[in-house]
């Protein structure tokens, strides 16, 4: 009887145990032998062979319901040297292993390559794409399992901030979980309505200063002012943190695959003390609360989306394997199965898996950005409207226009581009941005 190990790696997202419940019931059917591997490569690192419980139809028949990991989960890098691959390959053999399912995000994918390569021929080795991160290199229309599910919780908990923030007539600041892209932020944002999302695909270029995130978020505040509303709800991208100087954000602890652990920068309190101070400087009272996202959403339990789609991942993910596959992420397109090499996932020039960010020439971003306040090329075009910001923010308008203009995707001049200069250079983005699809470029809010 040849065996099965099932493995997760990276953070909790909504529908591993449909996964796992499928893929077991569908081995044992198969009359494989099931391993759940408890807390993923750390165990196989260590070489804790009593790590691997043997799974029957029994033991998971039920589980598709429940959030989080039955086999719990970490993000030990197998490949961080020499030794720990060779401790992981060693175990596997003990075990007796034949097939290795794995379950995460990018860094586990990445895992799950470099253990085929130093097995090849002894292992057959296929990946099951999860995070509610949304960033794994899957075509556009196609959703990493536990988005959707982070999606639809994020948008209740913002909505009820947002009705405590016009309660209490204050803003928050709200940092959502996104390493490299922002998919989520934008998700949450756009399904509850937020006053604005930031997230990084706005600046494909070098560093960001954090004094222009500041900028962004006071700009908003100022224009929100001007409409009548003491309140509101930013979103903000934690892969912003990614863009910022390294001098910026002091000293930083890694992960075992080089991640600076993001959740620990509080991005939100930064820029809340940043932008508190500027108002006030000009007499302007704004309450401002920082608040995290993220740990909320991973364990919840699945949507019923993500149980289907889950449960096909681990189905199809099983026969992959036994139709003689290995070495590929397997994906469902169109409802059919479609496997993706490992080979064209990674990139060339890192040696990791590609990230797929948001793409900012899409007309669905677009229609997001369409409905936020913040500052944009036309509310610095009509001197009017100038005067009434400048005068909402308390500052002379030479100073609001050199401040604000480069976060209005102005130039901080008051001679502005013209409504038609602006349209032509949309035109001139969204050619480009499909000569270049998924690619993170910049683009001036719409009207």
């Amino acid at each position: 009887m040849k065996t099965l190990a099932i493995v997760v790696g990276g953070g909790p997202s909504p529908g591993i145990n449909a996964v796992i419940a499928a893929a077991t019931i569908e081995a044992r059917n198969s009359d494989l032998r099931v391993l759940g591997v408890r807390t993923g490569f750390r165990a196989l690192v260590r070489g804790d062979a009593e790590a691997a419980r043997e799974l029957e139809i029994g033991d998971v028949s039920r589980i598709h319901f429940e959030g989080g990991s039955i086999l719990g989960t970490s993000r030990v890098n197998p490949a961080r040297t020499p030794e720990d691959l060779r401790a992981v390959v060693e175990a596997l053999r003990r075990l007796g292993v034949s097939y290795l399912l794995t379950i995460g995000g990018d860094d586990t994918a990445f895992a799950a390559s470099r253990v085929a390569g130093a097995m090849p021929g002894e292992l057959a080795v296929v990946h099951v794409p999860k995070t509610i991160d949304n960033d794994l290199p899957l075509p556009p229309e196609v959703p990493t399992f536990g988005y959707t599910t982070a999606v639809n919780l994020g948008k209740d908990l913002v909505q009820n901030l947002m009705r405590d923030a016009t309660t209490m007539g204050r803003w928050f600041f709200v940092t959502v979980m996104g390493r490299h892209a922002g998919h989520l932020a934008l998700g949450i944002a756009g399904a509850a309505g937020a006053t604005l999302a930031v997230i990084a695909e706005e600046f494909p270029a070098g560093r960001v200063p954090l004094d222009r995130l500041a900028d962004i978020l006071e700009g908003a505040i100022i224009k929100h002012r001007l409409l009548g509303h003491e309140d509101g709800v930013a979103i903000l991208a934690e892969g912003l943190l990614e863009k910022l100087d390294p001098a910026t954000l002091g000293p930083v602890e890694r992960d075992s695959y080089g991640n600076v652990r993001l959740a620990e920068l509080e991005l939100g309190r930064m820029l809340k003390s940043r932008v508190t101070a500027s108002l006030a400087a000009r007499g302007l009272t704004v309450g401002i609360v920082a608040k995290d996202l993220g740990y909320e959403l991973r364990c919840a339990p699945p949507d019923g989306f993500d149980i289907q789609y889950c449960r096909s991942l681990g189905y199809w993910a099983v026969h992959f394997l036994l139709d003689g596959g290995t070495e590929a992420m397997v994906t469902i397109q169109g409802g059919r199965l479609v496997p993706m090499a490992f080979r064209e996932i990674v990139d060339a020039t890192t040696g990791r898996i590609r990230v797929r960010y948001v793409d900012v020439g899409s007309e669905m971003y677009r229609t997001l950005a369409a409905y936020m306040i913040r500052l944009k090329p036309e509310d610095l075009a009509d001197p009017e409207r100038v005067r009434s910001l400048a005068a909402a923010g308390r500052m002379p308008e030479a100073d609001f226009l050199a401040r604000f203009g480069p976060v209005a995707g102005g130039t901080g001049q008051r001679g502005t581009a013209s409504r038609g200069e602006y349209h032509a250079a949309q035109g001139e983005h969204r050619t480009k941005s499909r000569e270049h699809p998924g690619q993170p470029g910049e683009l001036p809010p719409v009207d």
